[in-house]
């Protein structure tokens, strides 16, 4: 029985447990659903083993040895991922998000930092590269690289060479691939780092559609589970885990992709001048105007709210809810902002 037929069923029995709402007690009456579906991990179905079986399912669309749900965000799976490596010293990227740091910390490795390039054109960072792996292992001694890939504003790494080197140098790869969530199901997009990364954490509500914070640890390592028991609460959500699994399940059906690559073809249909590796992570750059200016000209005037801007460019976040007709109202503000 999968996660979502256990919620679903109804449960006759006189409930002396915990949630003490008993799913009949709705406090925030317009989540009464969300109360309906929230039982105890001590319910008589057994969903821990239904938890167990889905992620095993899991693990076979996605091909790695462990495929773990997260409730806590990509943020737990970057801290159980150092953690179930056992590295002593980590390598991280300065300007890393918070987590990689926090991680290495709560994991009780030493830290090597390292710096990327500003493209001064565009105003970001792109991915690290393998030449600065290998740049970077002649210079220190670590035993776990983490990197991020792709970077928030769809720069991608060349994940197989940096696991070829990686793997040569008895180095683990981990890969924040928080962004990347939506890789594994269609070949328009760059190639996700499951395949070849030790471990790799995806945030499904990035972009794959799912709700806050879920997101998914993959390891073709050991099994993460003891790390993430380490910081995960012993009451998981189970309607929020149940979305997970009907997440993945959508994702890998013949209707996901077909969502997926519809997007695709959308974007695509814009024109936009391509400034990175990602279609799904519009960057854009107006040749007169910074990208807080483009920010600003967006919101206030065309009703369109970016993601992420910098002083060069400004980035619009594409994903599972990103319809037609959005699409559609971007590519009259950019006709009459002279971008396309």
């Amino acid at each position: 029985m999968s996660i979502i037929q256990i919620i679903k069923k109804k449960n006759n029995k006189i409930l002396f447990t915990t949630p003490s709402h008993n799913g009949k007690t709705f406090i925030y009456k317009k989540f009464c659903h969300w109360y309906k579906s929230d039982i105890s991990e001590t319910d008589t179905h057994n969903p821990q083993k239904a938890l167990e079986e889905a992620e095993e399912r899991a693990s076979k669309i996605y091909g790695t040895k462990f495929t773990k749900f997260l409730t806590n965000g990509s943020t737990s799976g970057v801290i159980s991922a150092i953690i179930a490596s056992g590295a002593k010293s980590i390598a991280i990227w300065d300007n890393a998000h918070i987590c990689h740091k926090n991680g290495a910390k709560l994991a009780g490795c030493s830290i090597v930092e390292y710096s990327l390039e500003k493209d001064k054109n565009l105003g970001v960072y792109k991915a690290i590269t393998s030449e600065k792996v290998k740049e970077l292992i002649n210079k220190e001694n670590f035993d776990a690289l983490l990197i991020t890939t792709p970077t928030y504003e769809g720069f991608t790494a060349d994940i197989k060479s940096i696991s070829e080197i990686c793997k040569k140098n008895n180095i683990k790869l981990i890969a924040d691939e928080a962004h990347g969530a939506l890789y594994p199901f269609s070949d328009e997009l760059p190639e996700s780092a499951i395949k070849y990364a030790d471990y790799t954490v995806q945030s499904l509500h990035k972009t794959a559609g799912g709700i806050n914070p879920t997101a998914l640890l993959h390891s073709n390592d050991k099994d993460p589970s003891e790390a993430l028991s380490l910081i995960n609460t012993t009451s998981p959500s189970y309607p929020m885990l149940a979305t997970i699994e009907a997440n993945i399940k959508f994702l890998n059906s013949s209707r996901g992709r077909k969502k997926i690559n519809t997007l695709i073809t959308n974007i695509m249909s814009l024109k936009i001048p391509k400034l990175n590796d990602d279609v799904t992570k519009i960057l854009i750059k107006h040749p007169a105007m910074s990208g807080y200016e483009l920010s600003n000209i967006l919101y206030n005037k065309y009703n369109i709210e970016d993601e992420k801007t910098n002083d060069k460019t400004t980035m619009l976040l594409c994903g599972i809810g990103t319809e037609i007709r959005m699409l559609q109202k971007l590519k009259t503000a950019l006709i009459n902002l002279g971008i396309i």
